[in-house]
């Protein structure tokens, strides 16, 4: 197996929106397939009919595309799942609804090989028998032990075995070996044993809908897609030892995959699986993208919350994974190149959702002022403002100001949203705090100050100096003039956005012109006044 190509595989089943816990797993398969020059394929396992939703399976190729995780199988250029095999997609179709009529030969072959049998009890029977067993305090199980009591072609005539299978209504089960120990290894939880006697026989084919379970379908599909390394949650270990076993009932020891098992997503606190109620209950979504389901209710996304994709794919990597290094920042590539199941930790990974925030601030950041003018301008359009109407430059030089204000371009106009629209109400507990009437006489005479400085207009070349130029002789002024730097600063802020907090003041009225910031003190003077006793 070891001069094999590397092939893996994501193998989501479309019942709903992909969690984020998948995504890391697709993730992880991505960067250990594309580390060793191999393949990612991406394959849908839809055998169970009942679960399944629609526009599931469209959901998952989409969020892994906005990640920038592309699969070499599976899908086409345009994203839609390959029904039919070419030379670029042997093993089409990628659906396992559509490859039905390859499994029922191999759970057949294994009845023939006395490895697995058929099995007629139905489910009200195998209900009451559960009920039976746990009105005794015991766990029903369907074993070595109980399948010699049980309706099936182990303990039934041939003839009568023949009979029910005419009449349709059974499955085929696997047929656990008696006191064996299943020796197996898994590349991040090493070495593990187990005892046959404590397995119960598996399902591994219905002839009511005609299609195989998980187990069966995901070892023959892995055998035949050529899967090298099968990469997957910890909630599929416990299927480890039947998996196993099928490979070796089928005689495919020397093809089986090496296997690793990915602990699980943790909640902030720490206590237990990471689930859609807590981002509901704390404020964050679990989803990449946003879904929508049947009945309506939206469920967020990381896309539409405003986290840019490389930020969300690299927090998710430090999820359960550590680079032995101080280095937190890493583009897929450098993930690629970094990556190892070696260093995949065993334990639960706690979820932070002030961290995930801290990795889209540093994304953020490294953006060009340029590229975040234009996200921002998105942002603007949204709320009626007409960007055209402000010089070229102004909006990336107002970009590189507030961004490091900001977690998401979203936060912009939270942070500057009085640049465009002047306040026309002003907070109440600073109007009572700071429109005294000597702090109103002081901003009088500002204003007139104001009036006869040169004051560039934005976006000037030199934007440092120009704001550098208004704090220094605003400043020197209140100073000369003996009054308190706060009670005026505060005051002319609380003019200009409406509340005494925001910007800087020089940066303020840099941004606003001479023009508006007089209007502004102008208006709010005159509306404040009367409040003033």
């Amino acid at each position: 197996m070891n001069n094999r190509k590397r092939r893996v595989r994501f193998a989501p089943s479309p019942t709903g929106p992909l969690h984020m816990g998948g995504v890391r797993t697709a993730l992880y398969n991505y960067l250990y397939a594309k580390q060793a020059g191999g393949d990612f394929i991406l394959r849908i396992e839809d055998t169970d009919s009942h679960r399944f939703v629609p526009g599931a399976e469209e959901y998952i190729i989409e969020s892994l595309r906005w990640c920038g995780i592309y699969p070499d199988e599976g899908v086409d250029k345009e994203g839609h799942m390959v029904e039919t095999p070419s030379p670029g997609h042997p093993h089409a179709p990628y659906r396992q609804s559509q490859r039905k009529h390859i499994y029922r030969k191999y759970a057949e072959e294994l009845v023939e090989k006395g490895l697995a049998y058929y099995a007629f009890d139905t489910a009200a029977e195998l209900d009451a028998r559960r009920k039976e067993a746990e009105s005794q305090k015991k766990t029903f199980t369907y074993n070595h032990i109980t399948r010699n009591e049980l309706k099936n072609s182990l303990t039934l005539p041939e003839k009568e075995t023949e009979r029910l299978i005419a009449e349709g209504n059974w499955t085929i089960r696997f047929k656990n070996p008696e006191n064996r120990v299943v020796k197996m290894d898994d590349m991040i939880r090493g070495h593990i044993e187990i005892n046959t006697d404590t397995l119960d026989d598996k399902v591994l084919w219905k002839s009511a809908d005609g299609l195989p379970t998980y187990h069966l379908a995901n070892v023959v599909d892995d055998h035949l897609m050529e899967i090298t390394d099968v990469i997957r949650g910890e909630e599929w270990l416990p299927s480890l030892p039947l998996h196993y076993l099928l490979y070796e009932a089928f005689g495919w020891e020397e093809s089986r995959p090496a296997f690793a098992h990915l602990s699980l997503l943790l909640k902030p606190d720490g206590k237990g699986k990471l689930s859609k109620r807590d981002g509901d209950r704390l404020g964050f979504p679990v989803f990449p993208l946003k879904w929508v389901n049947q009945e309506g209710e939206v469920s967020r996304g990381y896309r539409e919350d405003g986290y840019y994709p490389q930020a969300f794919i690299n927090m998710l990597a430090l999820l359960g994974w550590n680079p032995g290094t101080e280095q937190e920042i890493f583009s897929l590539d450098q993930l690629v190149k970094a990556f190892s199941l070696e260093r995949v930790i065993k334990s639960g990974a706690r979820f932070n959702p002030e961290k995930a925030k801290w990795f889209n601030q540093e994304y953020l950041r490294m953006r060009s002022d340029k590229d975040l003018a234009e996200e921002y301008a998105a942002v603007l359009a949204e709320k009626g403002i007409d960007t055209a109407n402000y010089p070229k430059g102004y909006l990336e030089q107002l970009c590189a100001l507030i961004k490091e204000r900001a977690h998401f371009v979203n936060d912009f106009w939270e942070i500057s949203r009085y640049i465009f629209m002047p306040p026309i109400e002003f907070a109440e507990s600073d109007v009572k705090k700071f429109c005294t009437p000597e702090n109103l006489g002081n901003i009088a005479k500002v204003a007139a100050f104001l009036e006869d400085m040169e004051i560039p207009q934005a976006p000037c070349n030199d934007k440092a100096g120009a704001v550098a130029s208004i704090e220094e002789r605003l400043t020197g002024y209140i100073k000369e003039n003996g009054w308190k730097m706060g009670a005026v600063m505060n005051t002319l802020r609380l003019f200009f956005v409406g509340e005494a907090r925001g910007l800087g003041i020089a940066d303020i009225v840099y941004f606003l012109g001479k023009k508006e910031s007089l209007r502004r003190i102008s208006y709010a003077a005159e509306k404040l006044q009367p409040t003033v006793q």
